[in-house]
């Protein structure tokens, strides 16, 4: 079509009607056929590296959020990186420099980045359908939901999928109030939730929250660890008849800076729960899928909840998939009417392949059992840092690869997070804090790459101590 014809279709469209303008449409298509040629290489050339570099700054600059730029420890060094490619327990930035990942995107890649078994079964699936129709029955979300039931503790039987830990969180939270006809919750200080409305009621850094207040009424916030705290409130709404419809708990809090609480606290809140007709939701968004050295961290303590929330690893580190769990008393609400919640990608085939390839990974490398071995090792090893450099590191505390690093300020974290990044390895604090900083490395992380990543650990400490510490000097123990 030539540009009067196209001019004359243009004026024949009503008012109001969208029409880009053919400039505006070939730049768009030259752009996109720029990326799409980048993506196909296996190696990219000085040109093309030094385009994708400004093309990402820009695009936070103006279209993303310029505050991310501030905070991102990736661009807060003197060395900008750009990731760009994964692989086992490491990732490399464009330039093809490599990352001892000891952060494993916040609990993401329990299996390790892009294991074949995980991305064999995407593909394989890709095949042969991508999506969904939305009304006919998807088979893999019938398997995976058979397979969750097996894996998770109790009389835990029926599954949602949803796309995230949050949506997990929120559905969880739907149900409590659909079972117990309630509308109040407990949920612990200096836990997190996510960041939806009603995953954001529970979520309890000021921070997040106070720009949405008011969100979800009545939803107290007790202590984590301590029972008495959640007694006390749920005795207090039951005596004015504001009764609770559930207590949500993370059983090691992530966010909050790797809290693990005293070990009769979840087995104390199981039994307060059933005693004043609340239920118990247990958030394993984080410490799900053999993080903590079991398969769901409730499990150390022996402990069944009602409702129970996974997330980021459950998707085998390839795909983004949430789900909460839950028994056949409280999932019958739904029974009559299915669509009182409900998801257009959740459960999408491509997804749950994955969360099944996972589910086999974690079982066949016994990554749970790797991971409390691997995770005593790292904590014997960190304690005897912090024994040598005690004004430094103040803490090193966690279960099985959930382990946090406790520092005297969130200045001293953050020096210690850039050093590390220097000297290439990636560690993280919280969203808004350095003070502790998280280590979460893939399950799969090897003898060697853990030993080298302590080494640079020590060597940081060494070099921050001296800094801010000299008359401290550290004793070899």
């Amino acid at each position: 079509m030539d540009l009067e014809n196209k001019k004359e279709k243009a004026q024949e469209l009503p008012m109001g009607s969208s029409h880009m303008p053919d400039q505006k449409v070939q730049e768009v298509l030259k752009e996109t056929q720029k990326i799409l040629e980048v993506l196909s290489r296996e190696e990219l050339s000085p040109e093309e590296k030094a385009w994708v570099y400004k093309s990402t700054m820009d695009g936070y600059q103006n279209h993303v959020n310029p505050g991310i730029m501030e905070y991102r420890k990736s661009v807060s060094t003197d060395y900008t990186s750009i990731e760009w490619s994964d692989y086992g327990n490491a990732f490399t930035d464009i330039n093809g420099r490599k990352y001892i990942d000891l952060l494993g995107g916040f609990g993401i890649y329990n299996v390790g980045h892009r294991h074949p078994k995980v991305i064999k079964a995407v593909l394989d699936q890709l095949k042969r359908q991508a999506l969904h129709s939305q009304e006919l029955l998807e088979p893999f979300r019938a398997m995976l939901a058979k397979i969750v039931g097996d894996l998770t503790p109790g009389d835990l039987q029926y599954s949602f999928f949803g796309n995230s830990g949050a949506e997990a969180v929120e559905g969880a939270m739907k149900l409590a109030i659909l079972h117990t006809g309630r509308k109040s919750f407990i949920a612990a200080v200096g836990g997190f939730h996510g960041k939806t409305m009603g995953a954001l009621s529970a979520t309890a850094k000021a921070r997040f929250r106070q720009p949405f207040l008011p969100i979800l009424p009545d939803c107290y916030h007790t202590p984590f660890g301590d029972a008495e705290a959640v007694e006390d409130v749920l005795k207090s709404a039951d005596m004015v008849g504001n009764d609770i419809a559930a207590v949500i708990l993370e059983p090691i809090q992530g966010e909050g800076g790797i809290n693990v609480p005293p070990d009769d606290y979840l087995p104390r809140v199981r039994d307060l729960c059933d005693r004043y007709g609340a239920l118990l939701i247990l958030d394993e968004v984080q410490t799900g899928m053999g993080r903590t050295g079991r398969m769901f961290a409730c499990e150390h303590w022996n402990v069944i909840p009602d409702i129970l929330c996974l997330g980021k690893s459950f998707g085998g580190g390839v795909m983004p998939i949430g789900a909460f769990i839950s028994n056949k008393t409280i999932w019958e609400h739904l029974f009559q009417e299915p669509w009182l919640h409900s998801t257009t990608f959740g459960g999408n085939p491509l997804a749950c392949v994955a969360a099944i390839a996972g589910i086999h990974v974690l079982l066949e490398e016994k990554l749970p059992e790797r991971a409390e071995r691997m995770g005593n090792y790292i904590i014997q090893k960190l304690k005897s840092l912090r024994r040598r450099f005690s004004k430094l590191c103040v803490d090193v505390r966690g279960k099985g690869l959930m382990i946090g690093m406790e520092f005297p300020s969130d200045e001293i974290g953050y020096e210690v997070a850039k050093g590390l990044f220097d000297d290439g390895v990636l560690v993280a604090g919280t969203l808004f804090n350095a003070k502790t900083l998280r280590i979460e490395p893939p399950l799969t992380i090897t003898q060697q790459e853990v030993d080298k990543a302590l080494g640079v650990i020590e060597k940081i400490f060494k070099e921050v101590n001296t800094k801010h510490f000299p008359d401290r000097v550290p004793v070899r123990r």
